[in-house]
């Protein structure tokens, strides 16, 4: 057996899926089979068990897995730590953001990462649904994901960095924008600009909703917040989104923003297969937008 072998074997546990893995890697379903094959002629015992959507593993598949994994991550971690002993202070960090992410989250720790750790390349990957950020993660290719922080995750650690309070975005003529601020409740008949469906953003909106005996009403759809703002701002419709850093200044311009209150607000940080192996560099990084974050959270407050 070979380490790709493993490699892939994990792959499949976690997507449960060999279609799947085979799309991320770029290859055949017969080629990302083979190396599942392999696995089994050389153990001797069967390690997945075929099911009519996809694949899980067998009892001796997942002590295999758990196995391999645990072995990747060690191999993975003295790699980096070797290549920091030929680099210095020099190296890679790479890290997965949604499509609004750096801007609203990382400009400031972005600049002042770059003035510290000169000689780190940084390198940014848009990846579309938390899935793809674990997956990932899981594989090797990503060192560091920000995400929205949700249900916990087979073999990924997730970590807060702020919590994130709701708003109501509408634009400067509407009805409720004079508002100082409002109870969900009063939005039980409001139709809303929702944000995709299967993110776990919506699904915290609709599980803080939940929380208060509601829930909302939808009949438009965006792909992120930065156009729900936008759609609110035109006047298409209403948005709830979180308090995201860099939003427009309260009263000017034509978008009005009016807290919620009694929902619980929105947990966003970082994932990670595991913090223990994160490289010096990736463990810099995510710091420095921490530490960001915070000093921006006490500039707000004072």
């Amino acid at each position: 057996m070979t380490l790709d072998d493993l490699r892939v074997f994990v792959a499949v546990c976690r997507a449960g899926s060999l279609s799947s893995v085979a799309r991320d890697l770029g290859c055949t379903q017969s080629a990302v089979s083979q190396h599942v094959k392999r696995l089994e002629r050389e153990t001797g015992v069967a390690l997945l068990e075929r099911q009519p959507r996809g694949v899980v593993p067998t009892r001796a598949g997942r002590v295999l897995e758990a196995a391999a994994a645990e072995g990747i991550s060690g191999l993975d971690l003295a790699v980096r730590q070797l290549r920091d002993l030929v680099d210095g202070h020099s190296g890679h960090v790479r890290v997965a953001t949604g499509a609004t992410t750096v801007r609203h989250f990382m400009s400031e720790a972005v600049v002042a990462f770059r003035s510290r750790h000169p000689e780190v390349n940084l390198e940014f990957r848009t990846v579309s649904s938390g899935r793809g950020a674990f997956d990932a993660l899981s594989d090797g290719t990503l060192d560091l994901a920000w995400i929205t922080v949700g249900s916990p995750v087979r073999g990924i650690e997730q970590r807060t960095v702020a919590e994130l309070p709701w708003l109501l975005a509408v634009r400067a003529d509407d009805a409720l924008a004079g508002r100082r601020d409002l109870d969900p409740a009063e939005l039980r008949d409001v139709r809303l600009i929702r944000l995709p469906p299967n993110s776990t953003s919506a699904v915290r909106l609709d599980a803080a909703a939940a929380e208060r005996g509601l829930r909302f009403a939808y009949d438009t759809s965006v792909a992120d917040w930065d156009t729900a703002l936008l759609l609110a701002e035109l006047g298409v419709g209403r948005a709830v989104v979180p308090a995201v850093p860099g939003l427009p200044v309260p009263g000017e311009g034509a978008l009005r923003l009016v807290p919620l209150t009694g929902l619980r607000p929105l947990p966003v940080g970082w994932a990670v297969r595991r913090w223990d192996a994160l490289s010096p560099p990736a463990r810099a990084f995510a710091d420095t937008v921490a530490e960001s974050r915070d000093a921006a959270a006490r500039g707000a407050a004072a």
